[in-house]
């Protein structure tokens, strides 16, 4: 027979392992490389700014690198031969169908490294404006990757995210909703 202390060892025991295994986690999505967005509409440049230096160290005779500065949306204009890819709804993973369109306008990106390229997120009227300037960012982020995983350099690209702000069509409707979910290239000779 169990005594009281080790009855009270026991439950101790069952109640610590049900917290440490806690429960299942949901599948990681296709694209968990896109980093997750800062929830505000921004320009993000490919290349990562260059680290602070430690406030430690001794000062540095040699100038500090130049980072270099952000492109000027107005400067870039959209071009027949790279189509829009489309989401599904509240989704930022590249569909089947618009891996074929990306590989596509990886190409020419390829065949033409003398233009630099922005990309668009663009969401549907649905959600928050944060929550879509969010999204809009995931699926440029998303974009992105997956160009740069097709061998495009990534410090030719730019993204920037106008959540539900530029549709494309204005009705109430999935129909019209759908063409709204894109992300859209733009381009500017270097």
């Amino acid at each position: 027979m169990l005594t009281r202390c080790s009855h009270l060892a026991l439950t101790s025991l069952l109640v610590a392992a049900a917290v440490l295994s806690g429960c299942a986690k949901r599948p990681a999505t296709m694209q968990a490389a896109a980093p997750a967005p800062t929830g505000a509409a921004s320009t993000t440049a490919a290349t990562p700014p260059a680290p602070a230096p430690m406030q430690s160290a001794p000062p540095s005779t040699t100038p500090a690198p130049q980072a270099t500065a952000r492109p000027v949306v107005q400067d870039f204009a959209a071009i027949a031969e790279l189509a829009d890819v489309f989401f599904d709804f509240d989704k930022y993973d590249i569909r089947p169908t618009d891996a074929k369109t990306l590989d596509a306008n990886a190409n020419w990106l390829k065949s033409n490294p003398n233009h630099l390229l922005l990309i668009e997120g663009h969401c549907d009227e649905r959600g928050t404006n944060e929550y879509n300037l969010a999204l809009g960012e995931r699926r440029a982020k998303s974009t992105m990757n997956y160009l740069v995983s097709q061998g495009v350099q990534a410090n030719r690209i730019t993204i920037i995210s106008y959540g539900e702000e530029r549709p494309l069509c204005t009705e109430h409707n999935e129909a019209c909703w759908s063409k709204n979910r894109r992300a859209h290239f733009l381009v500017k000779p270097r």
